[in-house]
């Protein structure tokens, strides 16, 4: 139950704000000039706004569509992203959004046809190449879909657009909007996915494993282009069994030949983003990271150990083409 919405006072009449809050109801509603006023507010304790945080109803004005990393790819060499929201309805214990950001409040950027016009704009300067565009990197695409309609609005977009192509990454099973449409092939649905001893103990308030696969399955045999998110990869003790017996029941569920891609990655968070879950004391998980290659990762050994096992698993299941390391 969100209590407190905060809304920037000149996007008041904007018909996305009207409709948010009445399916929101929220105690109190705060006007504001700018959300940075609540959300950079310095001294604010993550963990303890997580238990009950705010929304903030907003628009961006800069940087709306950014490149992706390098290796944040899933076959093209045009890799964009983009946020219509900050910080996510999961508690994720390695959830490197602790690291990011002050605040654990929800900002919604509201102004969806700024985006549109942006990634309209990069669509245009690849024309006769294919362009992707990853949603879900600064939230989760798809859990507040019921109040943001993000989806409902973007997926017809993206299917006026030819060389454009749309990934919506989620742990979530919220999937009503997405069946009002019919299958396209420039959107990519991709679930985040870890075994159950992962889930359980880490993904805090996310759907179970089983529940994933459900919706995956139901949404394959509807044609949907699903894809697959073996990222991040936990150490845990008996990893290779653990890891294995996951991967059997993840092939065992799903159609491999209706799997769009897959990646695959280590936990990894950036120096200053460790610092602060250390000061958390949100940090166990990282016990036996080391600082190398500009990242608190896994030693080289280890994740090569690792990536080389899960990639075996997966390959006795999908081409090797489908497969992309982040």
């Amino acid at each position: 139950m969100i209590e407190n919405i905060y809304i920037e006072h000149t996007i008041s009449n904007n018909k996305i704000v009207k409709d948010i809050i009445k399916k929101i109801k929220a105690k109190n509603i705060i006007k504001c000039d700018s959300y940075r006023e609540i959300f950079n507010l310095k001294k604010q304790n993550f963990i303890l706004q997580k238990k009950n945080p705010s929304m903030i109803l907003a628009q961006k004005k800069n940087n709306l569509v950014l490149k992706t990393p390098a290796k944040f790819n899933i076959g093209s060499k045009n890799n964009y992203y983009f946020s219509h929201m900050l910080n996510c309805l999961f508690d994720c214990e390695y959830c490197f959004l602790q690291g990011m950001y002050r605040s654990a409040n929800y900002v919604i950027f509201t102004n969806y046809h700024s985006f549109k016009s942006e990634i309209k704009k990069i669509s245009e300067f690849h024309k006769n190449e294919a362009v992707h565009f990853f949603s879900g990197y600064d939230c989760d695409s798809l859990a507040l879909e019921n109040i943001t309609s993000f989806a409902k609005v973007f997926i017809p977009y993206f299917k006026k657009i030819k060389n454009a192509y749309l990934e919506l990454r989620t742990k979530s099973t919220n999937i009503k909007n997405i069946l009002a449409f019919e299958p396209s092939d420039n959107i990519i649905l991709a679930w985040s996915l870890n075994p159950n001893e992962i889930t359980k103990n880490y993904e805090n308030k996310t759907p179970s494993l089983k529940k994933r696969l459900e919706v995956i399955k139901k949404l394959q045999k509807l044609g949907w282009q699903v894809g697959l998110r073996f990222d991040p990869l936990i150490y845990h003790d008996n990893f290779n069994r653990i890891y294995g017996d996951f991967f059997k029941s993840v092939f065992c569920e799903l159609d491999s030949d209706r799997i769009h891609s897959i990646t695959l990655g280590t936990l990894r968070l950036p120096k200053s983003f460790f610092s602060t879950l250390k000061n958390l004391g949100k940090a166990n998980l990282f016990s036996k990271h080391k600082f190398e290659d500009k990242l608190y990762n896994y030693k080289k050994i280890d994740r090569d150990k690792m990536l080389s096992f899960c990639y075996k698993q997966i390959l006795e299941n999908v081409d090797k083409k489908k497969v992309f390391f982040n």
